[in-house]
């Protein structure tokens, strides 16, 4: 499903459109915003990738907390470096207004799931809050509050009882929470 940086042919544009969330337009302005990020030497590849630094300066990713997650989740590459145009479609597709809820939170478990053990234990939930009240001396929870904010959270998502949150147990906090898909999208 490859293509070059510098053409999409009218049949990879609908296939593109078929296996996500996105309209012709969308593509095509992802496509372009993704050749912008690419040197001069790979917009020659067949399949470049676009690197992790060019990627972060995205203003609709600069000042998200969760940007670099964001990029490892979304890569192929095995170094998990990088974006290729698909992985950038892909990224797109799952924040897009149109993706479900399904889709949304299957993504945001995987962002939030730092060590990429499949379950947010407390140490997820500690680097979660960490991104989300920013990490300055000003906003970091104290060492009780933060205990007692996990414990909050898992008393409120963990129904199994296990001390970890899983992916169903995600979603099943997130069904409840109509805020979440509008918060959850980049717009180009």
């Amino acid at each position: 499903m490859g293509a070059t940086a510098s053409h999409l042919g009218k049949d990879l544009l609908s296939e593109y459109q078929e296996l996500t969330f996105l309209t012709k337009q969308e593509i095509l302005l992802a496509h372009k915003r993704f050749t912008e990020l690419l040197s001069r030497e790979d917009k020659n590849l067949p399949d470049p990738r676009a690197p992790t630094e060019a990627i972060l300066t995205l203003p609709e990713l600069k000042s998200n907390p969760f940007r670099e997650r964001i990029v490892r989740v979304f890569s192929t590459s095995e170094s998990r470096d990088g974006l290729t145009f698909e992985d950038f479609l892909d990224l797109l597709s799952a924040f897009s207004d149109s993706a479900t809820l399904e889709i949304k939170s299957h993504y945001a478990f995987r962002i939030f799931d730092f060590d990429d053990d499949g379950t947010l234990d407390e140490n997820d939930l500690e680097k979660l809050v960490n991104c989300l009240t920013g990490e300055t001396d000003e906003t970091r929870l104290t060492p009780d509050e933060m205990k007692q904010l996990i414990s909050n959270i898992l008393e409120e998502s963990d129904i199994d009882k296990d001390g970890t949150v899983n992916l169903s147990e995600f979603q099943h906090v997130i069904s409840r929470s109509p805020d979440f898909v509008s918060s959850f999208k980049i717009v180009l």
